[in-house]
């Protein structure tokens, strides 16, 4: 029987708290073959586990780790999401034939977008070298760079191709990859991401239907080590679900394109930038809007009738900010992106139903941050629904000058 060896009880976890705000272990567990014991450094008292039937994602329980006595089973079903169940249930009654994991019958690029994060970087290249898919070509966008460092890390590595950019734009660096790829399909991960082995294949299989210019991926945490970790997972993480989903303007509002997925695990079609026109790079870091290109995009798509795969099995693990401060500013950030992406649909569409949105959207932020003052369950902390509060009044403004200065 499997059971869970990991530190003694700590009174920061509640069996009620679905999700404490302590150090988390992150476990990537095989349910049809668990570990014979689970071995958690002491500090972490609970874990947020990615649930896999024979090697596919499928669902995510966040379960006790300071019950050394309860089998490993019976804690993660008693917190598995209905996602596992589904596919839980689908594998049981031979239901649901796995999908292809060959490698893809069409050139594919990866490109990956870096400024001066050689840390992250590194490890994001040694994820991609884990691929078995040796003869796809890998762009490294070096965007204005403050030193070499990136150009020496990457010098000489197999399959790595270098190129700086020295405008200054994570959209703007994204454009260039999609200018100097070779491949008709061109997956895009960041630097502080390490994506999965079979994450390629996976992600670039969704694009048969000639009509799917997009296809994006499931994003799971790389480390949960700190409440700031926590709290991005929790309340503005990069999980969109676990169920295959394509996405299409007859039944998905492209103005909430962010549903489809995000950029930090996304591929593109080259021929997106002659169809629907390239990255605005009036957007996204390196601008005064913050974030948002990848959203943007996928409105753009949505708009235009074409649709988007967003695949779960195609998987990454993401480095979230480690400190409050960062948390902030990067959901801040996400908000300027939201408010900014709809003022656009306004100014240059017309789109009445950007400003219903808008209006909605703020409502929806003051309702949060009233429920954080007056201590209401199950709503984000103070600092950060204030935070996204703030980010949704101020986008518009950031927009105009952003698009500004991109002239």
């Amino acid at each position: 029987m499997t059971t869970l060896k990991a530190g003694g009880g700590n009174a920061a976890f509640r069996a009620e708290q679905a999700w404490p705000r302590v150090p988390m272990a992150v476990l990537d567990l095989e349910m049809t073959n668990l570990p014979e014991h689970l071995n958690v450094p002491p500090e972490c008292q609970a874990g947020l586990a990615l649930l896999r039937v024979r090697g596919r994602p499928c669902g995510q329980a966040v379960i006790r780790l300071d019950q050394p006595s309860r089998p490993l089973l019976a804690t993660i079903l008693a917190a598995a999401d209905s996602s596992f169940w589904q596919a839980w249930l689908r594998d049981r009654l031979g239901l649901d034939p796995s999908r292809s994991d060959d490698p893809p019958d069409i050139p594919v690029s990866v490109a990956v977008c870096t400024r001066d994060r050689t840390e992250d970087l590194e490890r994001c290249i040694s994820a991609l070298m884990r691929m078995p898919d040796d003869g796809q070509e890998i762009l490294v966008i070096d965007n204005a760079p403050s030193n070499d460092t990136t150009a020496r890390l990457v010098r000489d590595r197999p399959r790595i191709r270098y190129v700086r950019e020295d405008r200054p734009g994570l959209n703007i660096a994204r454009n260039r990859a999609l200018r100097e790829a070779g491949g008709e399909i061109v997956l895009f991960t960041d630097d502080d991401a390490a994506p999965d082995p079979l994450w390629l294949r996976r992600l670039a299989r969704n694009f048969g239907d000639p009509l799917v210019l997009a296809s994006t991926g499931l994003t799971m945490a790389l480390e949960l080590s700190s409440a700031a970790q926590i709290d991005f997972q929790r309340y503005g993480g990069f999980v969109r679900g676990f169920k295959r989903t394509v996405y299409d303007a007859a039944e998905h509002n492209p103005l909430l394109a962010w549903h489809a997925g995000a950029g930090v695990n996304m591929a593109l079609r080259r021929s997106v930038v002659r169809l629907v026109g390239p990255f605005d790079e009036a957007f996204d870091a390196g601008t005064q809007t913050h974030a948002g290109g990848d959203s943007e995009m996928f409105r753009r798509i949505l708009g235009a009738g074409y649709r988007i795969v967003y695949d779960p099995e195609a998987l990454n693990w993401h480095r979230h900010r480690k400190s409050a401060e960062e948390l902030h500013r990067q959901l801040f950030g996400y908000e300027v992106a939201s408010a900014a992406l709809l003022t656009k649909a306004i100014l240059t569409d017309g789109d009445i139903g950007a400003l219903r949105e808008a209006l909605r959207g703020l409502r929806r932020e003051v309702r949060a941050v009233l429920r954080s003052l007056l201590g209401r369950p199950n709503v984000p902390p103070f600092s950060v629904a204030s935070a996204r509060l703030k980010g949704g009044i101020i986008g518009p403004l950031l927009y105009l000058r952003s698009r500004r200065q991109s002239r």
